[in-house]
């Protein structure tokens, strides 16, 4: 890729800017655009060890607390503290959003739109060893990064990752209860959750990856679920059990992220992103005029609706997107 000073957006971009009132030297400036990083809570002593790791200072996000800001050109992916799940990379944008939630430990989170994951990772970094988080979304393949995230950084023990429609999810938090006072030898009944899948399963599996499609029944698949999650024990009818509406006030999650789909035109990095993909692509993903006012403004809205229907009397939901 050309140097991103160079960069030549297309005519039909450049109106699209022009028309919302947007200035295009915006996205040819990427380069003086931090990265974000977090580190694991109680490894602030570890500071100095880590910027000897990538050759860089780390500079304190004063407004954000656990995050820090690096320059754009400095990798962190081969530095022992990002292998060891030390820290990783977050954007601050989305570290704002799920600082706003307010998550104490005890609380039973929902993440609509959770992969590829980094957002549930700080949602179970400020949980603790109390409550749990819930991740849904739409991509099997972004879905398996995810839970690929929680395992590596340690986070998965609180964690329920399911793949369905985030307009439609309906599934409550469940109590964590000790696991042993629930197990039986019932053949619907989860067990410790385990990679290894009867052969039979394993290739449904691979069936609906090569198609991309959500289960054709229509209910939610749980994908993951850690030890601590409430999850083992249960059978499925209670995993998947409807609530009426009124049950979620007292049943439902006491915060609640929507963190919605956008046509990511206010990314800078994305949009720099389509001199690789191609213009045409970005003329189809953000400026289709019926894609992004009638598909994409619905899709939010219904987001958001289910989102409050989840959300526990007194709760929090915060929904964010760049457009």
């Amino acid at each position: 890729m050309e140097e991103t000073s160079k960069l030549q957006l297309p005519e039909t971009f450049l109106s699209f800017l022009e028309a919302n009132g947007l200035d295009p030297s915006i996205y040819t400036h990427g380069n003086s655009i931090p990265r974000y990083v977090r580190l694991k809570p109680g490894f602030e002593d570890a500071l100095e060890e880590i910027e000897s790791q990538i050759n860089c200072k780390l500079k304190k996000v004063n407004w954000l607390p656990g995050f820090y800001s690096i320059p754009p050109d400095v990798h962190i992916a081969r530095s022992k503290a990002y292998q060891q799940g030390t820290m990783y990379g977050i954007d601050a944008a989305s570290g704002a959003a799920v600082s706003a939630l307010g998550i104490s430990p005890g609380d039973h989170v929902l993440d609509l739109c959770a992969a590829p994951g980094a957002k549930l990772c700080m949602m179970l970094d400020l949980l603790g060893d109390k409550g749990t988080a819930t991740g849904v979304d739409v991509a099997r393949h972004r879905l398996a990064a995810c839970r690929t995230m929680l395992l590596k950084y340690g986070l998965a023990e609180r964690s329920r990752l399911f793949l369905a429609d985030g307009t439609t999810f309906s599934v409550p938090p469940t109590t964590n209860l000790p696991c042993d006072s629930l197990v039986d030898d019932h053949e619907d009944t989860f067990k410790q959750w385990t990679s290894r899948r009867p052969y039979k399963e394993r290739k449904q599996e691979a069936k609906a990856r090569k198609n991309s499609v959500l289960p054709q029944n229509g209910q939610p698949e749980i994908i993951f679920y850690g030890q601590g999650s409430g999850v083992i024990g249960l059978k499925k009818k209670q995993l998947y059990r409807s609530l009426d509406q009124d049950d979620y006030a007292y049943c439902g999650y006491d915060k609640v992220l929507v963190d919605a789909e956008c046509t990511h035109d206010g990314s800078i990095k994305h949009i720099q992103k389509f001199e690789q993909w191609g213009w045409t692509t970005l003329e189809r993903r953000v400026l289709d005029a019926e894609r992004t006012d009638r598909n994409l403004s619905a899709l939010q809205l219904n987001l958001l609706r289910n989102g409050f229907r989840l959300l526990k009397e007194a709760g929090t939901l915060v929904y964010s997107t760049c457009r």
